[in-house]
């Protein structure tokens, strides 16, 4: 996968993954994009370490993948900006 989409995944993740936990969350849209690229990062190596597939494209089953990792990661995000 291209860094361009990764950027894509990350952007798509990181609004879904904000969406999903409303809240006020410091950063912007450049932070929803890093928040929805690390996300991507985790939940793949989640996913893949638990057999449940792998970030692989701009397809469904890696963007579930991704925003399930960007959720996990703005929780924790959230907790250390405190």
């Amino acid at each position: 996968m291209g860094i361009f989409a990764w950027i894509i995944l990350g952007l798509i993740a990181g609004l879904i993954a904000k969406l999903l936990m409303p809240g006020r969350d410091p950063g912007g849209f450049f932070i929803t994009i890093i928040i929805g690229i690390i996300g991507a990062i985790v939940g793949g190596y989640i996913a893949v370490n638990l057999g449940w597939g792998s970030v692989t494209g701009l397809n469904l089953e890696s963007i579930l993948i991704a925003v399930g990792g960007s959720i996990v990661f703005l929780f924790i995000y959230r907790l250390l900006a405190r």
